[in-house]
């Protein structure tokens, strides 16, 4: 039985990624919605809110609709794990957009970028760490963004060329994605062609915060990152964007595949099936990333 609730959970946890300890700190959360093109042929814009948690060495940036939702789904978890009886939480689920996790630790702004994949029945982290040194360009263009009174500044990376708004309101040199190092707060950052908009939505303290999710301490994978360089990473990654449950299939024998699911029509073939088709349409949903190469990433630096 738990061999079947790991399978079953393995896509859950894929999109929420973890990493550092179980400290409870209080945390600056704020909330930036991002509008972005999913395709690069269409014009068609889709929103998500992303969080950037802000603590005493570090901040934290991720989707925040895995975190929205995190105490309804370890209820409803919990409750199959003591009822032996699966539920399709998929129905009552929303999937995030965006399953990476970023981490900059101050003051160096050293960045870790997390992802997390299937490991044959249980999901683990992988990760790899950079240090981006921004050239930012600071005019004297100043502007009302939200509450904010902001000044502008551009800069090139990732092979695109961004429109950054940063606010002296907001005493930390950090922004949404891997962004940072103006003296002050980014709450609005654009792409050029508009692909990817970052805008300061609202903010709040979140005393007792802690990085982990109930969804991820369930996962048992703890605090552990496989670090790899970026090359290996991005190999790693896309090899399991490709066949998610490739390390997992080899232990499911013909009469493990052919079992029926308590409380669930099918078998767990067809959960299977289900599975992989939910992570790959997850990941051909979006053909336009953030970074259009990493040898573009690192070119501009200081």
């Amino acid at each position: 039985m738990k061999k079947l609730f790991s399978i079953f959970l393995i896509a859950i946890f894929a999109f929420a990624s973890a990493q550092n300890s179980d400290s409870k700190e209080t945390a600056n959360r704020f909330f930036y919605e991002l509008s972005f093109k999913p395709k690069k042929d269409s014009a068609k814009i889709e929103k998500v809110i992303m969080a950037l948690d802000i603590v005493k060495d570090r901040s934290i940036y991720r989707d925040y609709t895995a975190i929205s939702q995190d105490s309804i789904l370890k209820v409803q978890i919990e409750a199959m794990q003591k009822s032996g009886v699966f539920k399709d939480l998929s129905k009552s689920f929303k999937m995030p957009k965006f399953s990476e996790k970023i981490v900059k630790t101050y003051p160096d702004m050293k960045i870790e970028y997390i992802e997390r994949i299937a490991n044959g029945f249980t999901p683990m982290n992988i990760g790899y760490n950079e240090n981006v040194k921004f050239n930012w360009k600071i005019s004297n263009e100043k502007a009302k963004i939200g509450a904010y009174n902001a000044q502008k500044a551009t800069t090139e990376f990732g092979g695109r060329t961004w429109t950054a708004w940063f606010s002296t309101e907001l005493p930390f040199q950090d922004g949404p994605y891997k962004f940072s190092g103006l003296p002050g707060l980014i709450v609005k950052i654009e792409d050029q062609d508009k692909n990817y908009s970052w805008v300061l939505q609202g903010n709040k303290k979140v005393p007792n915060w802690e990085e982990l999710t109930n969804m991820e301490k369930m996962s048992n994978v703890g605090t552990k990152v496989t670090e790899m360089p970026r090359e290996k990473f991005e190999k790693t990654f896309n090899d399991f964007k490709k066949d998610p449950l490739a390390s997992a299939r080899p232990m499911m024998t013909q009469e493990i595949m052919s079992r029926s699911i308590p409380g669930m029509d099918g078998t767990i073939g067809d959960m299977m099936k289900k599975q992989e088709k939910m992570y790959k349409d997850f990941f051909n949903a979006n053909d336009n990333p953030i970074e259009l190469s990493q040898q573009d990433s690192g070119k501009k630096k200081k």
